[in-house]
C-alpha cells in the first residue's frame, strides 16, 4: 500500500471546435504534450484508465475504446479500464488510477480522456446525445416541463422578447441547470445579475488561458445581453460545444525517485460518490463528496486557496461555492458579487476559465481541471496564476438523477 500518491505530469490538447481530427488524434497530442511535461515512457506505464463519454454514439466505437485509442501510440498489453461516467469521466479516471496506485498494485499509471463533441453535420444528434446522462426513460417530459417553466419566467422577468439570435439548439443539461437556477432565485433571491459575474469573471480568466476554447473578455452587461438559452441562462452563461483530450501520469511515492526534474502534486484526497432521488434522505452530492475529501485531507474549505469546479453553466459554479462550504448554503450569489472567487479573492474559482470558458469535451473536462490546478500548484500558471497557491480543490459532476448530478468526483491536491 502507497501512503502518498502524485499527480506526476499533464499535459492537454486545447478544447476548441476540431471536425478535421478524431478520438485517436487527440489523445495521441494528449500524449505527446504529457510526455512534455514529464518524460515518461510507455514502457513505464503499468496500467491505464481511459475517458470517453460519446465515441460510441457518434462513431460506433462502443467498445474497447480506451484499447483502440491507446494501442496505436504502442500502448498495449498492459491492464486498461474503459470509462464512462458522463460528465464526471475523466475525473473517475484519475480515482481509479489513485486507488489502484493507493493499493499498491502499481507504482505509475496513465490517467487520459478524450472526446469529440462537435458535429457540424449532425447537430440534432449531437444535441441528443447528452440527454443519455439523464435518466432516458422520462427525460424528454421532464425537459418540456422545464422549457414551458422558463418562458413563463422569462416573461415574467420582462425578458421574453430577447430572442435567440444564432447558436441552432441547446442540451438538455441547460435546461436542466436553468431549472435549479429559478429555484435557487425564488428560494433565496438570487438574481440572474449575480450569474453573469461569475460568467464575466470566468470569461476574463479564460481570456488569459491559451488552453481555453473562449479567449474573450466579457463585461457582467455583455453576458447579460446575450442571447437566451434558457432563462436565466444567456449563451455566455453556458459552456460550449467542442473537442479535445487530456491526460496525467499517476505514481507512488517510490517511483518519484526515478524522475528527479518532474514537478509533483500530492494527492490529498480523491473521493467519488453517486447522485440520489429526492426521497433517499441522502444530502446532496456535493455536500456528501466535499465533506469525505475534506476528512479524508484533513482539511476543511477554508483551507483551499483554489478551486476548478463543473460550471456547466454559471448556476453550476454558484452550486458548487455552498456545496462545497465556500459560503453558506443561499449566499453564492452575494459571494460571486463580493469577488471572493475572482483572482486575488479568499477562494479563487476557475482561473481556468471553467468549463463556460475552457470548453467542455466531456470525457476529458476533470483531466483538465488536474492540469489546470497541477500548473497552479506549481506557480506555473501565467497571468491568471494564484499567488501562494498550496492547496487546490477539483469537482467535477456528471449526469442527473433527480435534480442532481448522478456521479461526482472531488480532489483536493497539494504542493510539495
Amino acid at each position: 500500500m502507497s501512503d502518498n500518491v502524485y499527480i506526476l505530469g499533464v499535459g492537454m490538447v486545447r478544447f476548441k471546435k476540431y471536425p478535421e481530427k478524431t478520438i485517436k488524434m487527440l489523445t495521441a497530442e494528449a500524449l505527446e504534450a504529457l510526455v512534455g511535461d514529464v518524460q515518461v515512457k510507455k514502457e513505464d506505464i503499468e496500467a491505464a484508465w481511459f475517458s470517453n463519454s460519446g465515441w460510441g454514439m457518434s462513431q460506433m466505437q462502443h467498445c474497447i475504446r480506451g484499447q483502440v485509442a491507446l494501442a496505436p501510440l504502442g500502448i498495449q498489453g498492459i491492464p486498461i479500464t474503459n470509462v464512462e461516467n458522463a460528465c464526471a469521466g475523466a475525473s473517475t479516471a484519475i480515482h481509479g488510477a489513485w486507488t489502484a496506485v493507493k493499493a499498491g498494485l502499481y507504482d505509475l499509471v496513465l490517467a487520459v480522456g478524450a472526446e469529440k463533441v462537435y458535429f457540424p453535420e449532425d447537430r440534432a444528434k449531437m444535441f441528443e446525445g447528452f440527454a443519455s446522462g439523464a435518466d432516458v426513460e422520462f427525460v424528454h417530459g421532464m425537459i418540456a416541463a422545464f422549457q414551458a417553466d422558463a418562458a413563463k419566467k422569462a416573461a415574467e422577468a420582462e425578458e421574453g422578447g430577447k430572442e435567440k439570435k444564432g447558436g441552432g439548439g441547446h442540451t438538455a443539461f441547460m435546461d436542466i441547470y436553468a431549472m435549479g437556477a429559478r429555484m435557487h432565485m425564488k428560494a433565496y433571491g438570487t438574481t440572474q445579475r449575480q450569474l453573469a459575474v461569475i460568467a464575466a469573471k470566468n470569461h476574463h480568466n479564460g481570456s488569459m488561458n491559451p488552453m481555453a476554447q473562449y479567449q474573450m473578455d466579457m463585461t457582467v452587461e455583455e453576458v447579460l445581453e446575450d442571447y437566451q438559452v434558457a432563462y436565466p441562462l444567456t449563451r455566455a452563461m453556458c459552456a460550449p460545444i467542442g473537442d479535445g483530450a487530456a491526460a496525467a501520469i499517476i505514481c507512488s511515492e517510490k517511483a518519484l525517485g526515478r524522475f528527479p526534474d518532474a514537478k509533483p502534486v500530492r494527492i490529498r484526497a480523491s473521493v467519488l460518490v453517486s447522485g440520489s432521488l429526492p426521497d433517499s434522505g441522502l444530502a446532496v452530492i456535493g455536500e456528501r463528496a466535499s465533506r469525505r475529501a475534506y476528512e479524508a485531507a484533513g482539511l476543511g474549505p477554508e483551507d483551499i486557496d483554489v478551486a476548478e469546479v463543473h460550471d456547466a453553466t454559471a448556476f453550476g459554479e454558484l452550486a458548487q461555492y455552498e456545496e462545497m462550504g465556500f459560503c453558506p448554503v443561499g449566499e453564492g450569489g452575494p459571494f460571486a458579487e463580493s469577488g471572493a472567487t475572482s483572482l486575488g479573492g479568499k477562494t479563487p474559482v476557475n482561473p481556468s476559465g471553467g468549463l463556460e470558458c475552457r470548453g467542455h469535451p466531456i470525457g476529458a473536462s476533470g483531466l483538465a481541471q488536474a492540469y489546470e490546478l497541477v500548473n497552479q500548484l506549481r506557480g506555473a500558471a501565467g497571468p491568471r496564476q494564484v499567488e501562494g497557491a498550496r492547496i487546490a480543490l477539483a469537482e467535477n459532476g456528471g449526469g442527473f438523477i433527480g435534480m442532481g448530478e448522478a456521479a461526482m468526483c472531488v480532489h483536493i491536491l497539494e504542493r510539495i
